[in-house]
């Protein structure tokens, strides 16, 4: 995650696992999706939600069967992230674990800093790159094809600012904490001239109303 400060919260993640003991019933039979899902929780701990604050809390389902069931879940493995189900009866998809965890943290620590968001293959990241560097500021770098876990941070922190129905477009740009935006922003951000070309591509990461409406027109 981009520089953060520590949280004395930490996100919770809580599994409830098939396993432990109610009155004379026990579990004997092991849960081959619970031991999944523990392995799916650390390893995305450790890779998308790598600097992010959070607590892994593994619980025995049948010793506390009722907790999870307030909740409206039965059926182990259970996931909870601060208390709100995600995930129930099967492998945990980690790509929800990563989205959800990371729309809080997004919520509760604010950017810091000088941070780029981009790809490689966009034009748009580079002449922002260009235009830190010939300012001489200082940045960090956080490319969201190779990095997963920057697109999940990315995505809700962006959508904070221009809305949900908005595209979200890279680069996306942070000085000092404040949100720029892309390159054109930066541009006026810093006082770079920058010669008008109507036919500059996009460099889009969601779908958008405006690229389906060309592929229309070069249908017609």
């Amino acid at each position: 995650m981009t520089d953060q400060e520590t949280s004395p919260t930490p996100i919770k993640i809580t599994l409830y696992r098939w396993a432990g003991q109610w009155g004379p019933f026990k579990v004997k039979i092991p849960c081959g999706e619970c031991a999944l899902t523990v392995d799916i929780i650390e390893d995305t701990i450790a890779n998308e939600l790598d600097g992010v604050p959070v607590e892994l809390d593994v619980r025995e389902w049948l010793s506390e069967w009722w907790k999870p069931l307030r909740k409206g879940a039965w059926h182990a493995p259970i996931v909870l992230v601060d208390d709100e189900v995600v995930s129930e009866g099967e492998a945990l998809n980690r790509g929800v674990l990563a989205e959800k965890v990371m729309n809080l943290a997004t919520e509760r620590f604010p950017v810091k800093g000088n941070q780029l968001f981009g790809k490689e293959s966009c034009p748009h990241c580079t002449r922002a790159k260009k235009y830190l560097d010939e300012a001489g500021i200082k940045y960090s770098y956080h490319d969201v094809v190779k990095n997963p876990g920057r697109m999940y941070e990315m995505f809700p922190r962006v959508k904070a600012h221009i809305g949900e129905k908005t595209p979200v477009t890279v680069p996306q740009i942070w000085l000092d904490g404040e949100y720029i935006g892309g390159a054109d922003q930066l541009s006026e951000k810093l006082g770079v001239k920058v010669e008008p070309q109507v036919d500059r591509a996009r460099s889009s990461l969601s779908p958008s109303k405006w690229f389906g409406r060309r592929r229309k027109a070069a249908a017609a």
